[in-house]
């Protein structure tokens, strides 16, 4: 009768020790998924802060359509927002004797509006189009400015962005939304280097 309880006791003793074993490594396997899950949520933050409207078409591709419609001039700004209920590339350039406008819709790549003026007379003979050409090769893309310019605010969304030049220092120019507080970010469109910044509500 003894021996029996002795037994008894020591195996109840051993399960209860393997019990105690195993669940460390229950805690350990919840906690590793728990930190994974955390930084999941932490890059999508992230990735959504941005503003990155994931358009179809490149500002490479956007360029492309404006140079095949007016292949003798040179690009003066580019802007892309939803001012028509869709994202839009809106293009300017200039030539020698006239100033074009070319809208290109950032999902289908189509061209919908083409318009061009006559340059003043003082403004012809590449007078205009020498000052305010923009360097459009090796370009940052939309992407990349919006994570420099919603970093560098802090918080906040991309919403517009504007590809302009000053001085010689071609640079995007980009909205960040947050709430009722707008911060207008200049970004050099080669070196990503911040320029300037402007907040206002």
């Amino acid at each position: 009768m003894t021996k029996k309880l002795m037994l008894s006791v020591f195996l109840t003793m051993v399960v209860g020790l393997a019990g105690c074993s195993a669940q460390p490594n229950e805690t350990s396997e919840s906690t590793t998924a728990s930190q994974e899950t955390k930084q999941t949520k932490d890059h999508q933050s992230n990735s959504e802060g941005s503003g990155d409207p994931n358009v179809k078409v490149s500002v490479e591709e956007a360029i492309g359509a404006y140079q095949e419609a007016y292949p003798d001039s040179d690009i003066t700004s580019i802007e892309l927002d939803t001012s028509f209920g869709k994202y839009l590339y809106k293009i300017e350039g200039v030539g020698d004797k006239k100033e074009y406008e070319l809208h290109v819709d950032a999902e289908t790549k189509k061209v919908s509006k083409e318009h061009e003026e006559t340059l003043d007379r003082d403004e012809q003979e590449g007078v205009k189009r020498n000052e305010d050409k923009i360097d459009a090769t090796n370009l940052l893309s939309i992407k990349k400015v919006s994570e420099i310019a919603a970093d560098h605010v802090g918080k906040g969304k991309a919403s517009e962005w504007t590809l302009e030049q000053e001085l010689g220092t071609t640079y995007w120019e980009v909205k960040v939304v947050d709430g009722q507080t707008e911060t207008e970010v200049k970004v050099d469109a080669h070196s990503g280097k911040i320029l300037e910044t402007e907040s206002g509500d």
